[in-house]
């Protein structure tokens, strides 16, 4: 029988849900990274793995690896995670499209995406409510609830003339207002790299629509309600479950429509707790973070997506288990604060958009962090919280009893960055166990 693999770059909790769902249909997985110590390279899922030039430092050489695996004759699809995994894609899609079917959306289209004052412009002509959003320069009113983010969700040249062709940047993330203080303009520009836009504050919960598309047509969906984010204040999510609001399928389905999508995305909307309103945020043109969550629901997107890759018939789920909650366990430690300050540089969520494997200080949560416009839990009933959310539904990102050594491998990637004096004994002893942990049998 013909042998078939799928590239998966190893960079998010949803590079595992793609290994695991993929594997266990018999497809081979080749898992991709710039740092050997990926845990996903650990899973027994995994059956290949190469580490790659870091796209942060060398783009060009990332996008060449990229393309040297697609060029291999078993190689069908390569799945994107991150936005330097589609930017490449779609930026020379022509030189991978000879080689492995498109599955993303063109350049064109993203650059409308990652471009969120078009984004806005784009969504409200289809009636879906944005928040009023304006550039950091042209703003005369700051008594108002209001947060600042980059108006680009990656940098490039396309974006920003003084970059080099080949870069690619992440310029940070949301930053919440005092009402009533006036900001530095001049440090925010400069801090993001451009001109950042303001925003209205929207109160309220933050949910998705989780979709692939095939030329237009929707495939599958699934609805998420966030739970818990990195942040009191939102953030990536932590702690999420599946829902079911033909609101939100009908506001997303919008979107990704006007957008003639193509490939997965998810479209990530604020409910307005005053008006009930799905507001959009954001739209994520790849597979998103909390990817195993859809799949313990029962739609298996990484699946379909390998079907439409190899042009086979795709039965979407039409309906799905509701209310089933998955839980990234680091990130809910880092909610509530029981870890200690960590390397800003390694633990960043925003490098790469929403995944990594680590997050920064920046977005430690609960008892740090102080913010303008929301009111922080209390510790104690945000632990109950946690506690009853994992007692009652224990579904994780990372830890699976058949499959154990991503989770300890993530552990260990933890331990040693909160401890980068750690004695290499002790590194090695972690290694060891590693090891040990990974010949159990599943």
């Amino acid at each position: 029988m013909e042998e078939r693999s799928a590239v998966v770059p190893a960079v998010a909790p949803s590079s595992l849900s793609c290994l695991r769902s993929l594997s266990s249909r018999g497809i081979r997985t080749i898992a991709v990274s710039e740092t050997e110590t990926a845990p996903e390279f650990y899973s027994r899922y995994c059956d290949e793995n190469y580490v790659v030039p870091d796209p942060a430092v060398d783009f060009l050489g990332y996008r060449d690896a990229l393309l040297t695996l697609a060029k291999r004759a078993d190689v069908r699809t390569i799945v994107p995670i991150r936005e330097e995994d589609v930017w490449a894609l779609s930026k020379y899609r022509s030189a991978f499209a000879p080689h492995v079917t498109p599955l993303w959306p063109s350049v064109e289209t993203l650059r409308s995406v990652y471009d969120r004052v078009r984004l806005m412009e784009v969504t409200e002509a289809t009636g879906v409510s944005v928040p009023e959003t304006q550039p950091l320069d042209e703003v005369d009113d700051w008594n108002r609830e209001q947060i600042v983010k980059p108006r680009y969700a990656i940098l490039t040249a396309d974006y920003v003339s003084a970059l080099d062709p080949a870069e690619i940047v992440h310029p940070g993330s949301v930053q919440f207002l005092e009402p009533g203080r006036k900001p530095d303009r001049g440090s925010l520009s400069e801090e993001m790299g451009h001109v950042p836009i303001v925003q209205e504050y929207v109160p309220g919960s933050e949910y998705a629509l989780w979709a692939l598309y095939d030329d237009g047509d929707v495939v599958s969906t699934c609805h998420k309600r966030q739970l818990r984010g990195y942040s009191y204040a939102g953030n990536t999510s932590v702690a999420r479950k599946t829902a079911d609001v033909p609101e939100l399928e009908e506001a997303g389905r919008a979107v990704l429509d006007a957008l003639d999508w193509h490939g997965p995305a998810s479209v990530q909307f604020k409910r307005n707790a005053e008006t009930g309103e799905f507001v959009l945020l954001e739209v994520n043109p790849r597979f998103w973070v909390s990817l195993e969550c859809a799949r313990q629901a029962g739609v298996d997107f990484a699946f379909h997506y390998w079907q439409l890759a190899c042009n086979e018939p795709v039965r979407p789920q039409l309906d799905y288990e509701t209310d089933v909650a998955t839980h990234l366990l680091r990130g809910e430690l880092l909610y509530l604060l029981i870890l200690p300050d960590v390397s800003r540089e390694r633990f960043s969520p925003s490098r790469g958009g929403e995944n990594l494997h680590t997050v920064t200080s920046d977005s430690i949560s609960i008892v740090r962090e102080d913010i303008p416009l929301v009111e922080p839990p209390r510790l104690s009933a945000a632990a109950r919280d946690v506690a009853a959310s994992i007692y009652r539904q224990p579904h994780f990102d990372y830890f699976s009893v058949t499959d154990p050594a991503p989770f300890a491998r993530d552990v260990l990637n933890v331990a040693i960055e909160m401890t980068s004096s750690t004695p290499d004994v002790v590194r090695g002893s972690g290694r060891k166990a590693l090891d040990v942990i990974s010949n159990f049998p599943p």
